[in-house]
């Protein structure tokens, strides 16, 4: 790597496991000093001793990010663990339970919402401002494919990542001339490929007729998400970057 968070610190949301793992792992190889933040102490202790095993700087930050006192606690806390401040916020962290418009119940969708966006809205507003205020930063968002490409099941989800992609955008026109840079990664289907003769799993039929022709790695997320939160995204601001193997701007004539 080529330490190009070096000095940086960084907050990263839901990251014991899968895209914000993989996140919390390549920032850290690229020289930040990361929050690893999420519900489950022992998988974030799991995430915390292999980047510093590594050679790199974590330590973790419990959270249940179910709406805005646990954001803004969060935030805090945070902001204590890394020295004082945090360079580079990813709003990760998210639930995906995906009952039809029809069986979904008030609660499910006021969870859905609480922790996909609520959360993150309160987060970014406690953190932003105290970026600008130390000269700058950045805040990556995690929307989805699902948020302009229709499915037939998963609405509510898809809508919170709309709202995020939206958020993103005026985010950027509300921080950004403060110096705080606001971009998003919109992720395609990202799995483990099933074992052959398994089975194919429901996302990776998704993949079908795309350019890649197959499920995304965690890994290809987390660069992308790099790439924004460092300087050499400096003239970017309010971009969503598809990172989703073509799946919402590509059609191939699959054999």
């Amino acid at each position: 790597m080529n330490g190009r968070l070096h000095g940086k610190t960084a907050l990263i949301t839901g990251s014991t496991s899968n895209i914000g793992r993989a996140i919390a792992e390549v920032f850290a190889a690229e020289g930040a000093h990361v929050a690893v933040s999420g519900r489950n102490a022992e998988r974030g202790a799991a995430v915390v001793a292999g980047i510093r095993e590594a050679g790199g700087r974590a330590d973790f930050v419990a959270a249940d990010l179910d709406g805005a006192e646990a954001a803004r606690e969060l935030a805090e806390r945070a902001t204590a663990t890394l020295g004082g401040r945090i360079d580079i916020l990813v709003n990760n962290a998210g639930i995906y339970p995906s009952p039809g418009t029809v069986d979904t119940d008030e609660k499910t969708f006021d969870h859905l919402y609480a922790v996909n966006v609520k959360a993150p809205f309160f987060l970014t507003a406690a953190i932003a401002p105290a970026m600008a205020a130390a000269g700058g930063g950045a805040v990556v968002n995690l929307g989805s494919w699902i948020a302009r490409l229709g499915v037939p099941s998963g609405a509510l989800y898809s809508s919170t990542k709309g709202a995020m992609e939206t958020l993103t955008r005026a985010w950027a026109a509300e921080f950004g001339p403060q110096g705080v840079r606001v971009n998003a990664v919109s992720p395609g289907v990202v799995l483990p490929l099933p074992p052959a003769g398994d089975a194919p799993h429901p996302g990776v039929v998704m993949t079908k007729g795309t350019p890649a022709g197959t499920v995304g790695t965690p890994e290809a997320i987390a660069h992308a998400a790099l790439w924004l939160a460092s300087d050499e995204a400096s003239f970017t601001h309010g971009t969503v970057v598809d990172v989703d193997g073509g799946r919402t701007g590509v059609a191939v004539i699959a054999a």
